[in-house]
Formats: C-alpha cells, structure tokens, sequence
C-alpha cells in the first residue's frame, strides 16, 4: 500500500496541473499552454490570427504569423 502511495505521489508530482491561457490584440490571439511536467519544460506560446472560419496562421514560439 505504501508503494502504491508513493507511485501516486510521484506521478502527481511529474504530471502536476496544466494550465491555459488566451488572450486577444487586436485581430490575433496569444493561446499559452503551460504544464507542470519537469517544471513547465513542455511550455509553449501560440499566436493565430483570428477569422471567420476560426484561428488562422498559428505560430509558435518567436516565429512570425
């Protein structure tokens, strides 16, 4: 039981919580994604222009859209 315990933890602790965010300028949309697996290395910005049909010309991390 008490491996099965610490298994948990340690999973919960690696896998964390993610969170998300959004945020508009204008036409375009800043979406951040953030998860807490090995302290937020999977950290990621997009930045999509927005249209009728929805996001468009996605970019991701310092790339221009």
């Amino acid at each position: 039981m008490k491996k099965t315990l610490g298994l948990l933890m340690a999973a919960g602790m690696l896998g964390g919580c993610s969170y998300g965010g959004i945020a508009t300028v204008g036409d375009k949309v800043v979406i951040t994604r953030n998860d807490l697996f090995l302290f937020g290395a999977l950290r990621k910005v997009y930045v999509c222009k927005v249209a009728d049909r929805g996001l468009t010309e996605c970019a991701a991390d310092g790339e221009t859209p």
